[in-house]
């Protein structure tokens, strides 16, 4: 483990950590690590695929699908360099750009797929809450436009990052808290004046907002559901959302514990809150599309199709 002194020369690199205590373990999370990213980047290819190729899946909710399962590839891809980097060969270094490089894409990919999250819920709640003009008022140029929209001024908030990060100046302490670089984790190591991370709590207000926002929607959907006399139609209806219900829960529970855990359980154990941050990265990519192919029969039938035809 390297030295980490207080002197005031700036510093050239971080240093990123695996799990504290059990190194001599790491080559097995690799195992896991590795096989959970090689079914994040098939599974999400394999839905773009098929959403591209099969005509019976052109329609708003697929196209949205497409969308999540895009940022969820975003996602994998951004921290799947220096998590394998950490866990497979010990290398721990990283230099000060690539570490804002890394941290950019990582939270520009969350808070884009936040933002298809939010517009999947209002997609739910205008199938349900008006399902006659459903197709009229989701039009391809709209849902082409929401796409490209919403998604684009994620990035757009994200982008101040990098460059917020590289007018500070690092001099003394250069231990990062994860296998990633993350915003906040990087900016507790500044020891100049670090007041832009009013910034920060800003990007973290509309997340919260955003997930404010799809509670609503289900709320709103809750109460129509409710309204509906027979208990198949109740039924048929909240089938609809499962998926996505899903979605919200597997990426927003590892956020809300993390930030729980920073605010309210301080003594906390520091492997605890490495596991939820690397549980955030590694589980939703996998589990959306999962959740997809179980709970989506057009795309079950269209991955047992592939399947057969291989076999045969």
């Amino acid at each position: 483990m390297p030295v980490f002194n207080t002197s005031e020369v700036e510093i050239s690199t971080f240093f990123l950590i695996g799990i504290p205590g059990i190194e001599s373990a790491h080559i097995w999370f690799s195992i896991l690590i590795c096989l959970m990213y090689l079914l994040a980047i098939l599974g999400n290819c394999t839905i773009l695929f098929f959403i591209k190729t099969e005509s019976s899946l052109h329609e708003p909710m697929y196209y949205f699908l497409s969308m999540l399962a895009f940022s969820d590839l975003g996602l994998t891809i951004s921290s799947l360099p220096t998590m394998l980097r950490v866990f497979l060969f010990n290398a721990t270094g990283i230099s000060p750009n690539a570490c804002f490089a890394q941290t950019f894409f990582i939270h520009g990919f969350s808070a884009m797929e936040s933002s298809v999250l939010l517009i999947m819920s209002t997609d739910r709640f205008t199938a349900i809450y008006n399902p006659l003009r459903y197709t009229s008022i989701l039009t391809s140029a709209r849902v082409i436009k929401i796409g490209l929209i919403f998604p684009g001024l994620s990035i757009l908030f994200i982008l101040p990052f990098p460059f917020i990060l590289r007018r500070l100046k690092f001099c003394k302490k250069s231990l990062l808290s994860h296998s990633y670089c993350l915003h906040q984790d990087v900016m507790k190591l500044a020891c100049s004046d670090n007041r832009v991370e009013i910034y920060g709590f800003i990007v973290a207000l509309s997340a919260l907002l955003e997930l404010v926002c799809i509670s609503v929607s289900y709320i709103l959907i809750l109460k129509i559901v409710l309204g509906i006399a027979s208990q198949k139609g109740c039924l048929k209806v909240l089938n609809t959302c499962t998926s996505h219900i899903c979605a919200v829960l597997i990426f927003y529970v590892p956020i809300v514990t993390l930030a729980a855990l920073h605010q309210f359980a301080k003594t906390a154990s520091l492997v605890i809150r490495i596991i939820v941050a690397d549980i955030f990265l590694l589980v939703p990519p996998v589990m959306n599309f999962i959740v997809y192919s179980v709970k989506s029969q057009q795309i079950r039938n269209l991955l047992r199709g592939k399947l057969c035809e291989k076999q045969g």
